[in-house]
């Protein structure tokens, strides 16, 4: 990986542009430059650290959350509205490893089902589970389970399962067995859903974003630059093929040519992107005054998320400081009936106060304790607009929580399933049970409805928002627009039961062994 910095003499020619160095972008990239021959630039808008001291403290201590720190230096802020009344503030990565350098770094795998799903709405075969199953053990050394039929021990990104032997740990995983709820040690096997650790790209107490895991790798390659501090605008497109991009590095413009552009600026910018080089919904590019190139009216049409609550509990006596990561064990629910899919509902624990994690501390003595409860179901109800053609002007999400009873059903159920384990003897021998709300909140669904709305928030999973089948084909080449794809989550036509970093990298790695295939075309430096 070459340092960052201008480029001098005189103008280079690469053959792919990345826009992004995010989750899909590190790994899309490094596969790239693998190939000597194919000269890789990889421009992303915030800083590009090198080595890990070149780090800030917190971005690489995965017992903290910098995404979760309001105003960090290393994260983008979003204006959304999670329901019409209830306005909030989205944020991504805007440093090199993107969401994965800030994130809390849950590293799971989708669901057979997701896989079947993505395959159906556009992605056909090449997105069966079967057929991801080798990308996905390539991607990974697997510290737990090494090589094996469902696992990798030589991939870029290392991955171990949290510890479940802090005592609030231990107490969640109790009280998971007492109310029933089956184990599932390894949470990347397509096992029946339950309790057990975490899958995570955490390891020995550092957060290993994919800049570090998949980029680090390639320093000193000839063939691979990557450039921060570096905006990229819009795409170029002449004659119908992409051409390069308009970039802003420190206040000046410039177009960069290359022969194929890949966006992985993920769910909420790559669509922007789109949209302001023309190509998306006629109508809403004839409102901003941007000549159409393609008419793609599922650029920002709609996307998935995952609506999340904070349930705090206070400990009967102070309790260690986590070793390796804020998070403890997960529980996935069971199927409690037949028209959703099993596991949808996830119990995620937290063994570092929420004050510590918005204030950036691993411990405030007193403070409670939190699980993060969420709905995972495929329910792509959010809208993106995009109000302003200045690419510095983010757009709009509308999130569209809350807008059936069904939804409002599920979020009571597992906020009620969050109670009962908090409630057993198990848990009692750490914990007095949740702060809030309390049971005669939780004995009227009116009251609770009322209750989950005041609290809401979201788990920062988008996805859909450049869908599979109609924007773009099984390894993200835009429809209509020659030489462009679309490598990040924006492709999945629905969010996953599980958050979406290790399909993100997923998708890096099946979109490089596309091109990697011969399906792009090399222009020379």
């Amino acid at each position: 990986m070459r340092p960052t910095g201008h480029h001098r003499g005189r103008a280079t020619r690469f053959d792919v542009i990345v826009v992004g160095a995010g989750a899909a972008g590190a790994a899309l990239a490094a596969r790239l430059a693998e190939d000597p021959d194919r000269t890789v630039l990889v421009l992303e808008s915030g800083p590009v650290p090198g080595l890990p001291p070149s780090f800030a403290p917190e971005l690489l201590d995965a017992r903290l959350v910098p995404g979760a720190q309001p105003g960090h230096p290393a994260v983008q802020p979003f204006p959304a509205h999670l329901t019409a009344g209830r306005p909030y503030t989205v944020v991504r990565g805007r440093v090199l490893g993107g969401s994965t350098t800030v994130n809390g770094g849950y590293f799971v795998r989708a669901r057979r089902e997701d896989f079947d799903r993505w395959a159906a709405a556009g992605g056909g075969p090449v997105w069966s589970y079967d057929r991801m199953l080798p990308f996905l053990r390539a991607l990974e050394t697997d510290l737990d389970h090494g090589s094996g039929p469902l696992h990798g021990d030589r991939g870029p990104v290392r991955v171990r399962r949290t510890d479940l032997r802090h005592p609030a740990a231990a107490a969640f995983g109790a009280a998971a067995r007492r109310l029933g709820f089956p184990a599932e040690p390894d949470k990347n096997a397509q096992d029946e859903p339950g309790f057990g650790p975490v899958p995570s790209n955490a390891v020995d107490g550092v957060r290993v974003n994919t800049g570090l895991a998949c980029l680090s790798r390639m320093s000193g390659r000839p063939n691979l630059r990557v450039e921060g501090d570096s905006t990229v605008l819009s795409v170029v497109v002449e004659r119908g093929r992409a051409t390069g991009v308009v970039v802003e590095r420190h206040g000046r413009r410039t177009t960069v040519r290359g022969g194929e552009v890949v966006l992985c600026a993920g769910a909420l910018r790559s669509p922007q992107l789109l949209q302001l080089s023309g190509i998306g919904p006629r109508a809403a590019l004839a409102r901003l005054g941007i000549p159409v190139v393609r008419n793609l009216p599922a650029v920002g049409a709609r996307f998935g998320d995952h609506p999340q609550l904070v349930l705090e509990w206070a400990p009967r006596r102070p309790l260690p400081e986590p070793v390796g990561s804020w998070l403890g064990g997960a529980l996935h629910l069971p199927a409690s009936d037949g028209d959703h899919p099993a596991g949808d509902l996830e119990i995620l624990q937290s063994l570092v106060p929420m004050a510590g994690l918005t204030g950036g501390r691993v411990s405030i003595p007193g403070a409670p304790l939190a699980f993060l409860v969420s709905v995972q179901t495929p329910r792509p109800t959010g809208r993106l607009h995009v109000d302003s053609a200045d690419a510095t002007e983010p757009p709009s999400l509308a999130h569209g929580y809350l807008s059936t009873a069904e939804d409002r059903r599920r979020l009571r159920e597992v906020v009620r399933v969050c109670a009962e384990l908090t409630a057993t003897a198990d848990f009692a021998e750490v914990g007095s049970g949740l702060a809030e709300p309390g049971p005669r909140v939780l004995a009227d669904d009116r009251l609770l409805d009322a209750w989950i709305l005041g609290h809401l928030g979201t788990c920062h999973h988008t996805c859909g928002t450049v869908p599979l089948g109609p924007a773009v084909d099984a390894y993200g080449r835009v429809h209509g627009v020659a030489g462009l794809r679309v490598a990040d989550t924006s492709i999945l036509p629905t969010a996953p039961l599980r958050g979406p970093a290790a399909t993100a990298v997923l998708i890096g790695e099946v979109v490089a062994d596309a091109m990697r295939r011969g399906e792009v075309m090399r222009t020379g430096g």
